[in-house]
């Protein structure tokens, strides 16, 4: 069967790269397949999880491209030489220009560490989401898998789980839970919806 080409773009720990290694193993990613990792930190752990997985993993730092422009050109360069279809942002710390995200216009999703429209945007990332979402005092979180354009976390809305917050919870406790309950949940099945649509159109 055909299978639409994945990339993941990492950063550190590839927590969320797993959760899509797995689904693939057990089929709950079954229209789609991991092709390449490529992480903008050259000792992101992520870049470890994709070689045990037997996946073709890249380090490419913006230092090592002469800055911005440079390391989105060589991004651009190496996912276009392999066909990629579908572009996941997993814990990705590298905002991409308007330039990078119009290139592949629907063909790059993000997962957000909460329900956008809240605790999103410019600054909003890792811990920091919870611990605006606890000093708030919601009662209920989540995570959020969206479209990525050139405003941060600005796509649309692919898919949301909630997660509620419960007392005493720190920072590090509800991260934890929204990964568990939410984000390794919705970020392979947003991913298997949209490569399914996109061998279809094919």
């Amino acid at each position: 069967m055909a299978k639409a080409r994945i990339a993941v773009l990492v950063s550190g720990g590839g927590t969320n790269l797993q959760a899509l290694i797995d689904a693939e193993k057990s089929g709950k990613l079954k229209s789609g397949s991991i092709c390449l990792v490529i992480s903008n930190k050259k000792d992101a752990f992520a870049l470890q999880r994709a070689a045990n997985a037997g996946i073709e993993a890249l380090a490419i730092t913006r230092k090592s491209c002469g800055g911005q422009e440079g390391f989105e050109k060589k991004l651009i360069e190496e996912l276009d030489s392999r066909d990629i279809d579908l572009i996941i942002m997993a814990g990705f710390m590298s905002i991409l220009s308007e330039d990078f995200t119009r290139h592949y216009d629907h063909k790059i999703i993000n997962i957000h560490p909460s329900l956008i429209p809240s605790f999103c945007g410019k600054g909003f990332y890792g811990l920091l989401v919870h611990e605006a979402a606890l000093a708030k005092g919601v009662k209920v979180t989540g995570a959020t898998v969206h479209y990525v354009n050139e405003i941060p976390d600005g796509g649309e809305i692919i898919m949301q789980k909630a997660v509620e917050v419960k007392e005493g919870d720190t920072p590090e406790v509800l991260q934890k839970r929204v990964m568990e309950e939410a984000e390794w949940i919705i970020l392979p099945a947003a991913a298997e919806k949209i490569c399914a649509e996109i061998i279809g159109g094919k």
